[in-house]
C-alpha cells in the first residue's frame, strides 16, 4: 500500500506542476492582452485583471502543497476563461464585437491551448489527491 502511495504523491506532483504552468500561462496570456482591452473595453480589462490575480492565488496554494479542491478551483478558472473566450468569438460581447470569428489569432490559440491543458490536468490532479485521501 506505501509503493501506491507514494506512487499516487509522484502523479500528483507532476499534476502539481503542470497545472501551476498552466495557470501562469492563462495568466501570461492575459497580461500580453490587458494592454489592448484596457484601451477598448475597460471592463474586459478588469476580468483579465481578475483572472492575473486569481491564477496568482491558486498557483501559490498548490504550490504550498494545495488541497485536492483547489484542482476544482483552477479547472473552474479555466473553464470560466475559455467559456468567455468562446462567447467573445462567436456572439460578442457588449462594446467587444471585433473578435467575432477571430478563431485564428496567435494569441487566441495559445489561449485555447492553456485553457483546455489547465482544465485537464487540473482535473487529474483533483482525481488522484481524491485516491490519495480515500487509502490514507
Amino acid at each position: 500500500m506505501t509503493k501506491n502511495r507514494e506512487q499516487l504523491k509522484g502523479l500528483l506532483n507532476t499534476r502539481r506542476f503542470a497545472t501551476t504552468i498552466g495557470l501562469a500561462g492563462l495568466a501570461a496570456v492575459h497580461i500580453m492582452d490587458l494592454p489592448g482591452k484596457w484601451a477598448e473595453t475597460q471592463y474586459l480589462a478588469f476580468g483579465y485583471i481578475g483572472v492575473i490575480v486569481f491564477a496568482g492565488l491558486l498557483i501559490e496554494r498548490l504550490l504550498q502543497g494545495g488541497h485536492a479542491n483547489d484542482y476544482l478551483i483552477a479547472a473552474g478558472l479555466s473553464l470560466a476563461v475559455l467559456a468567455g473566450f468562446v462567447v467573445n468569438r462567436t456572439i460578442g460581447m457588449p462594446g467587444a464585437m471585433d473578435d467575432i470569428g477571430n478563431w485564428f489569432e496567435p494569441l487566441a490559440l495559445l489561449s485555447l491551448f492553456v485553457e483546455v491543458f489547465t482544465v485537464y490536468q487540473a482535473i487529474e490532479g483533483y482525481r488522484i489527491a481524491r485516491r490519495l485521501v480515500a487509502i490514507a
